[in-house]
C-alpha cells in the first residue's frame, strides 16, 4: 500500500501548479463529472451525466478528441485514459488491458467487454478482435473501469468499452469529407452524411485505408462501411437498424528477440515473409434496436443483433473460421423516489450464442484441426441507487451469469467436450456528490471470467484443459470533479485474485498456452489531471496529464513466489500541452513515458526497458470547409520495445525470447477533413 500511496503523491506533486492557476473556462476533457461542461455537445454531455451516476471509476471520449490526429485503432483513441493500456503490436492488433484483464493474452484481446451501441461486439464465448471495431464512426466511446460494466451485464475484471455511433440527429456535420496519409505510404480516405427529415434520420459512412506499416510484412489494405437508419415515433420513442460491414487485408510482422527490436526495428520474426503470414477477413454486423419510454419514470432499450467474420489466418499453422454470433438484450431505466427519497434503477438481461467452424493445417507445424466450437451466454443483471441523505447515494446490485462451451472435433471424437459456467456477481458502493458537482465514490465488486476456448482448447491435450473460471473481489475509492479550470479523476484500486487465466509461449509462432495462477493481487492508481489556463498570449492553453500505476504480483505462488507480474508497466506517464490560438489554428507536443523497465518474464529474469516518446500534433481550424492538421510521433526516432508476449522462464535453457513487437519509429501524416 505504501507503493500506491507514494505513487499518488508523487502525480499530485507533477501536476499540483493547476489548482494554483485555475481559471474559469473549461475545455473538452475526456473525465465524467457530474458538473456539465458547456462546451460538451448535448449528446457527448449526456453521456457525461449518465455515466457520472456510476460509483466508479469510468471515462468518456468524444470524437473531437481525436478527430484531428491520425487515429488508426484504439491505442490512438483511448491513449488519454487513465487506468487503460492500449499498445499497439502492429496496424490496428494492440494489447488492451484495463487493471490486468487479459494480462499475459499475446494476440486479441479477452477481460473486457466490448460494445458497440450497448451490443456486444464479441465472440459468443467472450473473445474479441479489435479490427472488427471502426474508430472513425464512433461519436464517442464510453470506458467502464474494472466492476464498472454492469449496466451491460459483464462481470469481466477489466470492465466495458462502448464505442457509440452517431445518427442522422446526433453527427457532428450533415457531411464529412476526410484524406489523411504520410509515413509509411499510409492513405486513408472517408465520407460521412447525416440527414434527418420529419421522423426519419439517416447517418452513412466508408472510408478506405492502405498502407505498407512500419515494419516489414505489416500492411494493410482496409474497406469499411457503416449506416445507422433511425424512425421517431414521437414521445422518446424511436426504433434503428444499424448495419456494418468490413473487408480487412492485414499482413503479420511476427516477434523478434530484444536485441532485434531494439537495433533492427522494421525486421520482421523468422519465417514470417516466406510463409506469408496474415490476417485477412471480411465482417457482417446487423442491430435493430429500440429506445421506448414506457412512462413519465421509466425507459426501455434492447434489441437483437448478429454478426458474421470469414477468417484467413496463416501464421505457424493456418487457420480459417467462419464465425457467427447472434444475441438479444433488453434494459429498464427506472427514476422516481422510494420512502420519499431520490432513487434511480435499471434492470435487464442479455443472451448471445456462435459457432465457430475451424479449420488448422500445418505450415511451419504438423497440426491439422476440423472442429466445430458453440457457445452461449446468458447475463441478468441490475443496479439501484437510493439517496439517503441529498447528496449520499447507497449502491446496490449484481449480475447472474451463466455460460456453455460445446467442442466437436470433426478428427478425433475423444477430443470432444462440453462445460457449464454458472456464476453470481454482486456490487456495493457509495456515490457522494458536493454542491459544485464534485464526488467521491467507493464500491467492491466481484468479477468473474468463464474460461474462453483459446484456454480450454489446448492441442495436443486431448478434450478440454482443466482450467478453471478466473475470480476476483475488487475494491476502489476514488474522487473526481471541476474546480474552475482544474479537472479531476483519481482512483485507487486492488483486487484479489483466484485462478488468474495467465498465459505464455515458449515456441515460436504458436498461439499461448492457458494456465491457472493461484493467487495474484493486481492493485493501483489511476489519475488523470487537466489545467487550462485563459487568455494567455493570445489563446488558451491546456495541460492534460494521465499517470497510471499498477503493482501486479504473485501472492506466495509455488513457483514464483511474490514475483511481479509481467507485461504492464509499473509507471505510465502521458502528457500533452496545447495551445489553442484566438485566431483558430493549434499547437500540442506530448510525451509518453514509461520511467522504469518492465518484466517480460513470470520468474523476473528479463526485462524490457523504459522508454521517452516525444510527439507533436498541430492543426488550424478555416472554417466548416476546411481543417488541416499534422500528426509527428516518435520525434526522436527512439528505438523501444513496448510491447512483448509472456515468458515463463526467459533464463531457462531453449527459453524462446523472441516475444516482442518493436515500436514504431518516426512518422508523420497530414490530414484533411470538411465539415459541411
Amino acid at each position: 500500500m505504501h507503493k500506491i500511496i507514494s505513487s499518488a503523491l508523487l502525480g499530485a506533486l507533477l501536476l499540483a501548479p493547476g489548482i494554483a492557476h485555475a481559471e474559469d473556462e473549461q475545455t473538452d476533457v475526456i473525465i465524467v463529472t457530474a458538473q456539465p461542461n458547456p462546451e460538451d455537445p448535448p449528446v457527448v454531455a449526456e453521456a457525461r451525466e449518465r455515466l457520472a451516476r456510476t460509483p466508479g471509476a469510468v471515462s468518456v471520449v468524444s470524437n473531437e478528441s481525436f478527430e484531428n490526429r491520425t487515429a488508426v485503432g484504439l491505442s490512438d483513441i483511448l491513449r488519454d485514459a487513465p487506468g487503460v493500456m492500449a499498445q499497439r503490436r502492429y496496424g490496428e492488433e494492440s494489447r488492451f488491458s484495463i487493471r490486468g484483464s487479459g494480462l499475459g493474452q499475446s494476440y486479441h484481446q479477452r477481460g473486457v467487454l466490448f460494445a458497440q451501441d450497448g451490443v456486444p461486439f464479441a465472440d459468443a464465448d467472450g473473445f474479441s478482435d479489435f479490427q472488427k471495431l471502426d474508430p472513425l464512426t464512433a461519436r464517442y466511446v464510453e470506458v467502464y473501469r474494472g466492476g464498472n460494466a454492469l449496466r451491460f451485464g459483464g462481470a469481466q475484471l477489466g470492465g466495458a468499452l462502448n464505442l457509440v455511433t452517431p445518427t442522422g440527429l446526433t453527427a457532428e456535420s450533415p457531411n464529412l469529407l476526410r484524406l489523411e496519409g504520410g509515413s509509411f505510404d499510409t492513405v486513408r480516405g472517408a465520407a460521412q452524411i447525416a440527414r434527418a427529415a420529419g421522423p426519419w434520420d439517416v447517418f452513412a459512412a466508408a472510408s478506405g485505408m492502405r498502407t505498407d506499416g512500419f515494419r516489414v510484412h505489416s500492411g494493410q489494405d482496409q474497406v469499411r462501411g457503416t449506416i445507422n437508419l433511425g424512425y421517431t415515433l414521437g414521445g422518446d420513442r424511436a426504433v434503428r437498424l444499424i448495419a456494418y460491414a468490413a473487408d480487412i487485408d492485414q499482413d503479420v510482422p511476427g516477434t523478434v528477440s530484444l536485441a532485434t527490436a531494439l537495433s533492427d526495428p522494421e525486421a520482421p520474426g523468422a519465417g514470417v515473409v516466406t510463409t506469408d503470414w496474415r490476417r485477412d477477413q471480411t465482417i457482417w454486423r446487423t442491430t435493430l434496436q429500440t429506445r421506448w419510454r414506457v412512462n413519465e419514470s421509466t425507459v426501455f432499450e434492447g434489441g437483437v443483433y448478429a454478426t458474421a467474420t470469414d477468417l484467413d489466418h496463416p501464421i505457424s499453422l493456418h487457420i480459417e473460421q467462419q464465425i457467427e454470433t447472434q444475441g438479444a438484450f433488453g434494459r429498464f431505466d427506472w427514476e422516481g423516489k422510494l420512502g420519499g427519497r431520490r432513487a434511480d434503477l435499471y434492470y435487464g438481461a442479455s443472451y448471445r450464442q456462435g459457432s465457430t467452424d475451424q479449420q488448422l493445417d500445418p505450415v511451419f507445424f504438423p497440426v491439422d484441426g476440423d472442429n466445430t466450437q458453440e457457445a452461449t451466454g446468458l447475463d441478468l443483471f441490475a443496479e439501484g441507487r437510493l439517496f439517503v441523505a441529498d447528496r449520499l447515494a447507497l449502491v446496490a446490485g449484481g449480475s447472474f451469469g451463466r455460460a456453455t462451451r460445446d467442442y466437436e472435433d470433426h478428427l478425433n471424437t475423444d477430443n470432444d467436450d462440453d462445460a457449464k459456467f454458472e456464476w453470481f456477481a454482486p456490487r456495493v458502493g457509495l456515490l457522494w456528490e458536493s454542491e459544485g458537482g464534485s464526488q467521491i465514490y467507493a464500491n467492491v465488486t466481484r468479477s468473474v471470467e468463464p474460461p474462453h476456448y483459446g484456454a480450454l482448447v489446448q492441442a495436443p491435450f486431448p478434450a478440454f484443459t482443466p482450467v478453471q473460471p478466473q475470480e476476483a473481489w475488487t475494491g476502489e475509492i476514488g474522487t473526481r470533479g471541476r474546480d474552475g479550470a482544474f479537472i479531476w479523476d483519481v482512483t485507487f484500486y486492488r483486487a484479489e485474485l483466484e485462478n488468474e487465466l495467465l498465459t505464455f509461449n515458449n515456441v515460436h509462432g504458436l498461439p499461448s498456452a492457458f494456465a491457472n495462477a493461484d493467487e495474484t493481487i493486481p492493485q493501483g492508481v489511476e489519475a488523470t489531471l487537466d489545467w487550462t489556463l485563459s487568455d494567455a498570449f493570445g489563446g488558451a492553453w491546456t495541460l492534460r496529464q494521465s499517470y497510471t500505476y499498477s503493482d501486479f504480483a504473485f501472492e506466495g505462488d509455488a513457483t514464483f513466489g511474490d514475483n511481479r507480474l509481467p507485461v504492464i508497466p509499473e509507471h505510465q506517464y502521458r502528457a500533452t500541452l496545447r495551445y489553442t490560438n484566438d485566431a483558430g489554428w493549434f499547437v500540442a507536443p506530448s510525451v509518453e513515458w514509461r520511467p522504469s523497465d518492465t518484466f517480460v518474464d513470470y520468474a523476473n529474469t528479463l526485462e524490457a526497458p523504459g522508454y521517452t516518446i516525444w510527439s507533436l500534433n498541430a492543426g488550424v481550424d478555416l472554417g466548416d470547409r476546411a481543417s488541416p492538421f499534422i500528426d509527428a510521433r516518435n520525434l526522436a526516432d527512439e528505438a523501444y520495445a513496448p510491447e512483448f508476449g509472456a515468458i515463463t522462464n526467459a533464463s531457462a535453457p531453449g527459453a524462446n525470447t523472441a516475444v516482442f513487437y518493436p515500436g514504431e519509429g518516426r512518422a508523420v501524416f497530414v490530414g484533411l477533413s470538411s465539415r459541411f
